[in-house]
């Protein structure tokens, strides 16, 4: 059998990782896995794997793009903006901010919902330092401090080390969910990794 554990490679301005990220942290708790969760830089990702940033695809691709999104949040049930006010925003300080939390054994869960949903729902710029420390300070930590920790060389080490392991595995894209060196690609694909889970772990 298996080890019970799975790779959470995501960014926290992905529109599908805010669309998936509760219901694969669902999905992973009725299984027993341990999620090791893996903030990556995905602008480096996709410029090894083929990727485009947003405003760079052809306009047939965005224009799908929104429509895919529009037909996710009916589907789903959930708040989303297609077309917030602050994407594409720069998302390291976020993901510093994540790992700073991972590494005090504090709510990483929570808070990476919370700057999803800055993003997608309450069109609040996670780039922004002062934004950063008032969503930590909301969801129950200390901001200032937590902030502070993003300065950190470990923080910033485990961020460019989980890319490059990203880049290694060939993950292309956010999130990807990798499960006994098997990777599955966005929040869609969660039916299909839950089936998987269910012929392995059973």
């Amino acid at each position: 059998m298996p080890q019970k554990v799975i790779d959470y490679y995501d960014s926290m301005s992905s529109p599908w990782t805010y669309l998936g990220h509760i219901r694969f942290l669902d999905l992973a708790d009725r299984f027993g896995l341990t999620v090791r969760h893996k903030p990556m830089d995905l602008l480096k990702v996709w410029s090894v794997s083929g990727g485009l940033p947003l405003k760079q695809r052809a306009q047939q691709r965005q224009a799908y793009r929104h429509q895919e999104l529009r037909r996710w949040r009916e589907f789903l049930g959930v708040p989303c903006n297609v077309e917030p006010a602050h994407h594409p925003v720069a998302d390291r300080r976020a993901c510093y901010l994540v790992i700073a939390a991972q590494r005090q054994g504090l709510d990483w869960r929570a808070l990476s919902h919370a700057l999803l949903r800055a993003v997608w729902v309450e069109d609040r710029d996670i780039a922004d330092h002062p934004t950063l420390e008032a969503i930590a300070n909301e969801t129950g930590m200390d901001g200032k401090a937590l902030l502070a920790a993003t300065e950190s060389e470990d923080v910033k080490a485990e961020y460019q080390s989980n890319t490059n392991e990203a880049m290694s595995l060939g993950v292309f894209g956010a999130p990807m969910y990798v499960f006994d060196g098997e990777l599955f690609w966005g929040q869609d694909r969660l039916p299909m990794l839950e089936w998987r889970l269910t012929q392995k772990l059973g």
